[in-house]
């Protein structure tokens, strides 16, 4: 391994590739990692850690409401968008300094430039410089799709959206999918009137259908105004404003379009053309189970393989590829019951199965399911219903799907998720002592099935 500059080289600093850098360090080998951007990757440098910090700003606004109901005397509250910029940007500073306090604990050489396969073995520097390396690992993520449609330069996309800097007064999200939802719930959270333009049906594709139709009439009661069937078919910029034509006919006038239709696999420039990697349609690699692409020595994590876009999925991933090539300890990524959360207004967090994908699955399932107000919201009086819901195979009597819409649901379903994994039944959950009072113990506390009304 000596006849090469390093046993590993990474190219792209995110979730994905710090981990593996970390573990193969770890196991003795002699590791570079390039990135072009910042450390840290798009979680956390614009992605869902940023997301996050303003999305528990926009949520401000609700509390401030609620609290007359409990007693508190609240003068007019001001919102100050600078102020929420400026120290998310400190914050994000902050994360990036400790990711590569990581890499240079390890040993890990950094390269702060763009770097791209040079044929086997070999990676070419923005520098000019060139290294070897015997093993390769892309770990570049992905990147927001843009419009294709007359005037789509004058918009923004879930890169920009953090370096705004003034706070659009009015706001059209281009998208029905959860960075376009969540967003949305950010800028409607804190006084911006948004409309969200979705050509689907109903928001939030591959969702189960309570969620899809509960999120959908929450929203709306939050003043963000949802327009399915449509799309935008130009913007026009004029006056310092924006007139968004749909394809209904529709105009819009906004100060910021976000355009929010997915994301496809970073590998532009990449020199996969110097060792016959073909990409796919949406410039995805293809790997086998041990994360290989079809060149030895060359592998890939995270989103860059066009599998499952989410920051865990990567960094399990990372760990693996590093302890199965370097540690002696082969490993596969299980992706059964993957927990995940949408941070709109309200709240969503899913594991398993929706009930369409179960009856698909096992044929005969049984709901369980509950809408309520929450406690904190009685006294407020604000008028809000919390989802909880299970889908459970009917003979095998396993929970298969959790469904949770409502105050940290995302909380209540990472609990959830470990019980699932380990094949809970719904008679384990009935057996869980419930935790009272609070939202959760619904699910523990769910007896009556869910009988479908008649047509």
């Amino acid at each position: 391994m000596t006849a090469f500059d390093f046993d590993l080289f990474v190219i792209g600093a995110g979730s994905g590739g710090v981990r593996a850098s970390r573990i193969a360090a770890s196991h003795g080998a002699r590791v570079g990692i390039a990135e072009g951007y910042r450390v840290g990757g798009t979680c956390v440098i614009r992605g869902c850690v940023p997301k996050k910090l303003m999305v528990y700003a926009s949520r401000f606004h609700g509390e401030f409401e609620d609290a007359a109901g409990f007693g508190w005397t609240v003068g007019t509250p001001t919102f100050d968008w600078g102020t929420l910029i400026a120290n998310k940007d400190k914050e994000i500073d902050r994360l990036e300094r400790a990711y590569q306090s990581t890499l240079d604990r390890w040993k890990v050489e950094t390269f702060r430039e763009h770097a791209r396969i040079d044929g086997p073995g070999a990676v070419k520097l923005a520098s000019g410089r060139r290294v070897t390396a015997k093993h390769i690992l892309i770990a570049t993520g992905g990147r927001p799709e843009t419009g294709t449609f007359p005037g789509a330069e004058h918009c923004i996309t879930s890169n920009e959206v953090f370096h705004l800097e003034r706070q659009p007064k009015r706001v059209v999200v281009l998208g029905g999918g959860y960075i376009a939802l969540e967003f949305a719930g950010v800028f409607a959270g804190l006084g911006s009137k948004t409309t969200v333009v979705y050509r689907g049906e109903k928001i939030l594709r591959g969702f189960d259908e309570d969620l899809r139709d509960d999120l959908s009439a929450a929203m709306g009661k939050r003043g963000v105004e949802i327009r399915t069937r449509a799309n935008i078919a130009r913007v026009d910029k004029s006056a310092g404003a924006l007139k968004v034509t749909l394809t209904t006919g529709e105009t819009l006038e906004a100060d910021c379009v976000l355009v929010a239709i997915g994301r496809t696999a970073n590998t532009e420039g990449l020199g996969l053309e110097t060792v016959d990697i073909v990409p796919g349609r949406s410039g995805e690699i293809a790997t086998n189970d041990r994360l290989e692409t079809s060149v030895p020595g060359i592998y890939a994590v995270g989103d860059v393989r066009g599998h499952i876009a989410l920051t865990p999925v990567a960094i399990r991933e990372g760990h693996a590829f590093a302890d199965t090539v370097f540690g002696s300890k082969p490993w596969t990524v299980d992706y059964d019951m993957i927990p995940t959360a949408v941070f709109s207004e309200p709240e969503i967090g899913t594991v398993g199965l929706s009930e369409a994908d179960a009856r698909r699955t096992y044929g005969e399932v049984d709901i369980y399911k509950a809408r309520f107000r929450p406690m904190k919201y009685t006294l407020a009086g604000r008028d809000e219903r919390m989802l909880m819901k299970l889908v459970v195979d009917q003979k095998s009597q396993r929970v298969v799907g959790c469904h949770v819409m409502g105050p940290d649901a995302a909380e209540m379903v990472q609990m959830a998720a470990i019980a699932m994994r380990m094949k809970a039944t719904k008679a384990d959950f009935d057996a869980t002592m419930a935790l009272h009072p609070s939202a959760a113990e619904e699910l523990v506390t769910m007896r009556e099935k869910w009988v479908p009304p008649k047509a």
